[in-house]
């Protein structure tokens, strides 16, 4: 029987899956940039992240009441 790590979930691309912290709001693509180019050294500044969460659930909240995108996942996206 296959033990399962309630703290992660699995998301999958071309490359194959990778692990991700369940909390974690970024994704696989996010993941491999930060393992493969940590070219500066520098980290993005937390109100910068908080802009871009801001701008990402506008855009999906606009995007689902002019219909282009669905409800369910316009409201994924807002959450």
């Amino acid at each position: 029987m296959a033990m399962t790590n309630k703290n992660v979930r699995v998301e999958n691309d071309f490359l194959g899956g990778k692990e991700l912290p369940i909390e974690a709001y970024y994704g696989i693509q996010t993941l491999r940039a930060v393992e493969n180019f940590p070219i500066t050294g520098y980290k993005i500044h937390e109100s910068l992240i908080k802009a871009f969460a801001v701008v990402k659930k506008a855009a999906a909240l606009a995007n689902t009441d002019v219909g282009r995108l669905e409800l369910n996942k316009g409201g994924a996206i807002a959450e």
